[in-house]
């Protein structure tokens, strides 16, 4: 087994950096990454990216990253999860969103509670927003915690792109093992809620995106609430802006995320109007439940890992089709962690409730946490 974890995965291209480091530092194998962009004009690894693994070596003791003059190869060895209280400026080149997804897989694993302060760029049109992933991957991660009291994100400052100016609270205790899941019936959906959001704009902006919204949503439900955000002063970030989030809630408690987001301010698509947004968020939020299944399809990755981490024991998730990030996920899951998911079409009896969904199942590998600290 020692030998097994020693052994260095080696990988080319820039693509899914970070799902091959979260997948290295749970499963303790070194990673490199060859030909990084070496075609592009940049070559090398972006600035976001560096700064990503700057994360990882905070939250954790003893990782080594060792990045080449060009930049077109990294070498990540790491150390074991620490997490505590950290602080981390995310720049602006990607949102608070792209670390944030990666401290949702980790922090449950670390040897402290994990409470990081990270600043930068909340809501953007690249990545999930802080919105989407307190909404539908917090959820995500209680089902297969045992003790999941303390499970917070809070945003105490929006920041929007292209200047950023946010600021993001998350905490989260720490877990020995991942309990096992039946997520078979999605259920229907019986309500949606969600929030606008505007900074440095007029507060009409957001009771204007939610009307849109509620336009098209109140069609088919009547449980539609979305609260307003208006952000002034401090909180407010460096760059104007407005969007919108919703997440359907299912009987059988799935939570499916939709959002939209304004184009950048000085952005080469022009200025964007607030019901336009709204309808997109509700369009894009139909078509997330038409999806259907126990887990939204941003979140189809969180769910598989933690079903390949959990007991020596059958876990079994019902989602729609596999997105591609998915897809890549499920054979980086294959060389990490030694661990093949069996996939079943679902045939719908009806065709009018949905595409056809996947039933995802796989036996967990028992890993437990050894850094967790004795009480």
């Amino acid at each position: 087994m020692a030998a097994f974890k020693n052994t260095c995965l080696v990988y080319e291209g820039s693509n899914f950096f970070r799902q091959r480091l979260i997948l290295s530092t749970l499963s303790m194998r070194p990673v490199k990454i060859k030909n990084i962009r070496f075609k592009d004009e940049e070559p090398g690894v972006r600035d976001f990216e560096v700064c990503f693994t700057e994360l990882l070596d905070k939250i954790t003791n003893g990782t080594l990253v060792n990045i080449n003059e060009t930049g077109t190869v990294v070498y990540y060895q790491p150390g074991l999860l620490y997490g505590g209280k950290i602080e981390h400026d995310c720049g602006t080149g990607r949102s608070i969103g792209y670390y944030l997804e990666a401290l949702v897989s980790l922090a449950p694993f670390c040897k402290k509670p994990l409470n990081v302060t990270l600043y930068g760029v909340t809501n953007d049109d690249c990545d999930p927003s802080v919105d989407a992933i307190k909404y539908s991957s917090l959820p995500v991660l209680k089902k297969f915690l045992i003790n999941n009291e303390g499970i917070e994100i809070k945003i105490i400052g929006r920041g929007m792109a292209p200047n950023g100016g946010g600021q993001v609270k998350f905490t989260c205790p720490i877990c020995k093992q991942l309990m096992p899941v039946q997520l078979t019936n999605p259920g229907k959906v019986r309500r949606i809620r969600g929030v606008a959001y505007a900074t440095r704009v007029s507060p009409q902006m957001a009771n204007r995106m939610v009307d849109a919204a509620k336009g098209i949503l109140l069609k088919f439900l009547s449980d539609v609430y979305v609260y307003t955000d208006h952000c002034k002063g401090k909180h407010s970030g460096k760059s104007p802006g407005f969007g919108i989030c919703l997440v359907a809630e299912t009987t059988e408690g799935a939570f499916l995320c939709a959002e939209a987001i304004s184009n950048p301010s000085g952005s080469d698509k022009g200025p964007s109007v607030p019901e336009d947004i709204g309808k997109k968020a509700a369009c894009l939020l139909l078509e997330e439940i038409y999806r259907g299944g126990c887990i939204d399809s941003s979140n189809q990755s969180l769910a598989a890992l933690f079903m390949a981490l959990g007991q020596v024991d059958v876990s079994k998730v019902i989602t729609g089709p596999l997105s591609p990030y998915m897809i890549q996920f499920l054979r980086h899951t294959r060389d990490f962690l030694q661990v093949i998911f069996k996939m079943e079409v679902q045939h719908q009896e009806n065709e009018n409730i949905g595409t056809e969904k996947v039933l995802l199942t796989c036996v967990g590998i028992g890993f437990t946490n050894l850094s967790k600290a004795q009480t």
